[in-house]
């Protein structure tokens, strides 16, 4: 049995001497050396190699050190490939705690070493995540995008890392430039350049003038990203160029994956658009006018110029017929498997459409695990959010793959926490234990008087959303506030589980100092400096498309730090469905986005304040009877025009409600004084909507279900 280690693992120094790469990494506790391993895993394969530790002789006890040699790391990738860094102790005979290697230090690409025999680099890097891992590899131009941004006014923004590796034993971050390399079927294709500084660390930054380029060459084009080196030969002393291969946006990276503005330019309205290519991921850059074309036919609605390219709107439509019959077809086979023998305690769980270890499902699914060993457990994973799941060690299968699909159509049980697709039917052997979410302040479902979102309608939204919430046999309900309008927002007849939310047992249950210094740890927030988390919802008519919300963040993050940066650090946590990426590195060291981070719950616990808006996620945090803030420029379009609240908001939010930042940082001060405490509404409110929440909501739900 793998399971999570509750500590750390912190590469602290990196050495290549000779052939044996030297890794000395910290634990956050003292653990025998005997019982420590490092593993190297092939990330193709999976893979591993295990070597044993030593405990370094310092006055630290928790530091450990390792040794592997490059030629067996090449061999174990077959001389090409990545492996990924893994520390590993035995607790007991059964259980075998592995943990992901981090490193602080970035980028640590220059430990690079060269086999001259074999012809490979071996070459050590951070990944987007902060781990660390080891390239096998056979070029020499090393270059990656870590950061892609282009502003509605037309600025392409670029950050990543670029050097040369010679032979020599040297890499050049010198004379380097960034190429625009143009894609197309002629011989002679135009290049456009931009000097990039020189920068020991590797690193570099720069912005093009996308409207500007525009302007002063022949459009349209498309483009692909390089980065050049020159130098001199030492022997004929004529310049050498080398390009790296074509720069890549990772499914993974910190990035905005596909983005597009149109403006209007001296030579008329034009479309820009930064992508990646479907299979190689490629960074590609295309810009073309946006006027009448033979391939695009013009249509002007009030004061805007939309186009509307006929020759994509007949393949969205071929599209569309083919998604409808996969949907059929995957519809009937699901049919199909679920009339074959139901697995006896098989267990699917799912959290946010597979993006997460998160929310009721996990806290069930732990619970289980620990108290319910006769049970099969595996959760639903999106194919993109396997990463956690792997590292944990915890059992996952592909979400829409055939397997499944054979395995949700013969499971006994579903515990999912949001709605599923709507054609995926649930077999009658099957019991579909509806967590859901969130205590609702905003109108839900049935009760929503208008539906504002991308890719439906009001009526359209209500009927899908009673079809699907007519699968569920249990539905949980926090509190018996909810447990009115859940029945009548989701026309939900069967049974009502009213045990609190799973979720917030931890709230109660490792609410310590202990606990929170360790988590601290975990996320790398100074342990001197206080916590806000900033928890905002989306907003249904702010969108891109759909499932893809727009957030402005008018919370003043420069006036915060200025005014507040000595003694506290704000944490940003936006909405699962909120598609911006923003850009904190201004305010690093005082700003730091977790809206990736796997467990909202662990957030709330190392925060010594709340601001938030319109989001459920006040409610629980309540749990911890701590500050909160509500920032709430917006209040009156939200309450009048978007949802509408169930109770009156204004009124019996349990903290003050503001509209500025100044307000904000006001009653953050408020906090401090030495008289403060909770308003006069916490109590009534607490006692209303978190007195069935007390540590034991999760041991009620699967005594219910399950037992």
């Amino acid at each position: 049995m793998v399971k999570e280690v509750p500590i750390t693992c912190d590469l602290m120094n990196l050495k290549i001497e000779g052939w044996q790469l030297h890794l000395d990494f910290s634990l956050q506790h003292s653990i025998p050396a005997e019982a420590i391993s490092l593993l190297a895993v092939n990330r193709k394969t999976k893979e591993e190699l295990s070597v044993p530790c030593e405990i370094i002789d310092e006055p630290e006890k928790d530091r450990y050190r390792a040794a592997l040699h490059l030629d067996d790391l090449s061999k174990h990738v077959n001389d090409k490939g990545c492996l990924d860094f893994y520390v590993t102790s035995q607790n007991t005979a059964d259980d075998l705690l592995k943990r992901r290697m981090k490193t602080k230090f970035q980028p640590i690409e220059l430990s690079w070493k060269w086999d001259e025999q074999k012809r490979v680099y071996f070459l050590p890097y951070t990944t987007k995540k902060g781990n660390f891992s080891l390239k096998v590899l056979q070029k020499k131009a090393v270059a990656e995008v870590s950061d892609a941004k282009l502003s509605p006014e037309g600025e392409l923004s670029l950050k990543g890392y670029a050097f040369l590796l010679n032979e020599n034993g040297e890499a050049s971050v010198n004379n380097r430039r960034l190429v625009l390399k143009e894609i197309k079927e002629a011989v002679e294709k135009r290049v456009f350049e931009f000097p990039l500084e020189d920068n020991e660390t590797a690193g570099f930054k720069t912005q093009i003038d996308l409207k500007k380029l525009y302007e002063e060459n022949v459009m349209p084009a498309m483009f692909q990203f390089h980065i050049e080196f020159t130098g001199e030969d030492p022997e004929t002393g004529e310049e050498v160029v080398k390009r790296s291969k074509a720069l890549i946006l990772k499914k993974k990276a910190n990035l905005q994956p596909n983005q597009f503005t149109i403006l209007e330019t001296e030579k008329g309205p034009a479309r820009f658009h930064v992508y990646p290519q479907k299979k190689k991921r490629n960074m590609r850059l295309r810009m073309n006018d946006y006027t009448f074309k033979t391939r695009a036919v013009y249509f002007v609605v009030g004061n805007k110029n939309r186009a509307v390219s006929f020759f994509r709107r007949s393949k969205n439509k071929l599209m569309k017929k083919i998604d409808r019959g996969v949907k059929k077809a995957y519809y009937f086979t699901f049919g199909l498997a679920g009339k074959l023998p139901v697995k006896k305690k098989t267990v699917i769980f799912e959290s946010f459409a597979g993006k997460q270890y998160s929310c009721n499902p996990r806290a069930i699914y732990e619970y289980m695990k620990e108290n319910n060993p006769e049970y099969k457990l595996y959760w639903s994973v999106n194919p993109e959010y396997t990463d956690i799941f792997e590292e944990k060690g915890i059992p996952y299968i592909k979400r829409f793959t055939l397997k499944w699909l054979f395995a949700m159509a013969r499971a006994e049980y579903w515990v999912v926490n949001s709605r599923l697709p709507l054609w995926i039917p649930k077999p009658g052997h099957t019991t579909y234990l509806q967590t859901w979410h969130g205590t609702p302040l905003k109108r839900l479902a049935v009760d929503m008087e208008e539906v504002h979102m991308p890719g439906t309608n009001t009526e359209k939204y209500k009927k899908n959303f009673t079809m699907e919430a007519s699968k569920w046999d249990y539905l949980i309900s926090p509190n018996a506030y909810s447990t009115e309008i859940f029945a009548r927002a989701f026309q939900f007849n069967k049974t009502m589980i009213e045990s609190g939310y799973p979720r917030n047992d931890f709230l109660h249950t490792d609410n310590n100092a202990e606990t929170i210094r360790a988590l601290k740890e975990k996320m790398q927030l100074p342990a001197d400096k206080k916590v806000i988390i900033y928890a905002p919802t989306w907003r249904d008519d702010q969108f891109y498309k759909k499932g893809k919300y727009k957030f402005d963040l008018d919370l003043d993050l420069a006036k915060l730090r200025e005014e507040i940066g000595d003694d506290y650090v704000v944490i940003l946590r936006m909405h699962y469905l909120v598609a911006e990426n923003f850009d904190l590195e201004p305010f690093q060291g005082f700003a730091y986005d977790f809206s990736s981070y796997e467990d909202i719950r662990e957030l709330y616990m190392v925060s010594n304040l709340l601001i938030t808006d319109y989001s459920s996620v006040f409610f629980d945090f309540a749990n911890l009877k701590r500050p909160m803030i509500f920032f709430v420029p917006d209040i009156e379009t939200y309450r009048d025009k978007l949802r509408g609240f169930y109770f009156d908001f204004e009124r019996e939010a349990p903290g003050p409600l503001v509209k500025t930042t100044d307000e904000v940082i006001e009653k953050i001060w408020g906090t401090e004084a030495s008289d403060y405490r909770l308003p006069d509404i916490f109590e009534p409110f607490y006692g209303k909507f978190c007195y069935l929440e007390t540590g034991k909501s999760s041991e009620k739900v699967v005594k219910t279900v399950f037992e």
